[in-house]
C-alpha cells in the first residue's frame, strides 16, 4: 500500500522532502489546511524558523487540527524545526513560543549556534540497515539538539565527533521521528526510507 503523507507547507525545504517521499514510493502533498491534514496518513514537518512555524500554524488555523491528529497516534516525521515543534519540552524558546508535543524529549532551540555555525558530520542511525559501515551523511543548518531523553522515547543517533560529540540529534517514540539534521538535502533517502516505513507499519 502506498501511503499519502503530507508535508507541512508553511515554511522550509517543502518540495525536497515531497521529493524524497516520492523516490520511496509514498505519494506527497503539500498541508496548508486542515481540510487537506484530514486526507493524509502521516505528516512531515520539514525546518526554517520554528517560531515562525509555529505563528503560521495558528493563523492557518492549523495547530489545534495537527495537534488533535499526533494526539489520536498519527505518524510524523520532524526535522531540524520540525523535532523542535514535536518536542514535549523547549529550552531557549521564543516568548510566547509553543510546540505540538508528542515526543518526551527535551530540545535545547538553536544549540549548535548560528547560521554560520552549520556543519556536516557522517552518522551512525539504529533502524537504518547499513549506516554501521555507510554512515548518513546529516547537515545540520542551526540545529537544535535533544538535552534530555524521557522513558517514553529512544535515542537513534549521537553525534560522535567534534565539539558537539555524544549529543542527540535523532530519536522515535512509536511512530513518530525526529531528526536534527535535514536529510532532504543530500541525496540520501535512508531516513525518510524508515519514516515511510514507519507510516506503512502504521496503517
Amino acid at each position: 500500500m502506498s501511503p499519502t503523507i503530507g508535508v507541512l507547507a508553511l515554511q522550509g525545504d517543502v518540495r525536497e522532502h515531497a521529493r524524497a517521499l516520492e523516490s520511496c514510493g509514498a505519494g506527497a502533498v503539500p498541508v496548508r489546511r486542515a481540510r487537506e491534514l484530514a486526507g493524509v496518513d502521516a505528516l512531515v514537518l520539514p525546518g526554517g524558523e520554528s517560531t515562525t512555524i509555529d505563528k503560521l500554524l495558528r493563523a492557518f488555523d492549523l495547530f489545534d487540527p495537527v495537534q488533535d491528529r499526533l494526539r489520536a497516534g498519527m505518524p510524523a516525521y520532524g526535522s531540524c524545526a520540525g523535532m523542535i515543534l514535536l518536542a514535549d519540552r523547549l529550552l531557549g524558546a521564543a516568548e510566547g513560543q509553543q510546540t505540538l508535543g508528542g515526543l518526551d524529549i527535551t530540545v535545547r532551540r538553536n544549540a549548535f549556534g548560528r547560521q554560520v555555525d552549520s556543519f556536516e558530520s557522517d552518522l551512525v542511525i539504529d533502524g537504518i540497515d547499513g549506516s554501521d559501515t555507510q554512515p548518513v551523511h546529516a547537515v545540520f543548518i542551526r540545529a537544535p539538539w535533544v538535552e534530555e531523553v524521557g522513558p517514553a522515547a529512544t535515542v537513534l543517533a549521537r553525534v560522535v565527533a567534534g565539539p558537539a560529540a555524544g549529543r542527540i540529534v535523532a530519536v522515535r517514540q512509536g511512530s513518530l521521528l525526529a531528526t536534527s539534521f535535514h536529510p532532504e538535502v543530500t541525496g540520501d533517502m535512508r531516513v525518510h526510507r524508515l519514516f515511510v516505513k514507519i507510516v506503512r507499519d502504521s496503517l
